[in-house]
């Protein structure tokens, strides 16, 4: 069994649909819990880590075999818990972000929080292991009041708009799961990277292998 933790109910039916699609068999467990993202908002992500990992053991105890933290924001607080846990705990953008700083300089990144912001790009610099790469942050204000609000198809509108306004890049990463369907709603030519399809196959990846 796979364990996912959510900080948004978003989520859940689109990591449902990506395993129909390309795991079919594969057990999933949700875990939704919204407060740690409006905490880690507030406070930091470190804020979290002891809640973080608290719920992570309980999943382990429970049968979960790995556990793929879907949210940007706290993905390196539960990434770290690894070590404790004994099984893989994967943040579901690390490959978005080994796939960004490997295959190209300029990078714009784009996200609805600013608190998404500071760890994706830290990642893509983890990533890019000493690589010049050209880092950009694009934030999208106002978008994630319309998705707190229930207006999904507004916010991915309004991601799809920042994105199209982007130039001067080689690629352009949705930093957050809940942007990935902004993909299929832009004009640019510039390539799209998001996450959740790629994090979820790593997941697998690492429970086949028994890692």
């Amino acid at each position: 069994m796979l364990a996912l933790l959510h900080t948004s109910s978003a989520h859940v039916p689109v990591f449902e649909a990506l395993r129909d699609e390309d795991h079919p068999g594969l057990r999933l467990r949700h875990l939704v819990r919204e407060d740690l993202l409006a905490r880690a908002r507030e406070e930091g992500p470190e804020a979290v880590a002891p809640a973080v990992a608290g719920l992570l053991a309980r999943a382990v105890d429970e049968g979960a075999g790995a556990v793929l933290c879907t949210c940007s924001t706290i993905g390196g607080v539960a990434e770290a818990c690894a070590g404790e846990l004994g099984v893989p705990v994967l943040r579901v953008d690390r490959p978005m972000a080994a796939e960004a700083a490997t295959a190209a300089r300029r990078i714009v990144v784009v996200a609805t929080l600013r608190s998404t912001l500071d760890p994706t790009l830290a990642l893509i610099r983890e990533e890019a292991k000493g690589r010049d790469i050209g880092l950009r942050a694009l934030l999208v204000e106002g978008a994630w009041a319309l998705l707190e609000g229930g207006d999904r198809e507004g916010y991915l509108d309004a991601v799809a708009a920042a994105v199209d306004r982007v130039g001067d890049a080689d690629v352009i990463v949705l930093a957050q799961a809940s942007t990935a369907d902004a993909a299929s709603r832009t004009t640019t030519a510039v390539p799209l990277l998001s996450s959740p399809r790629p994090g979820l196959r790593a997941a697998a990846a690492s429970m086949s292998s028994g890692s």
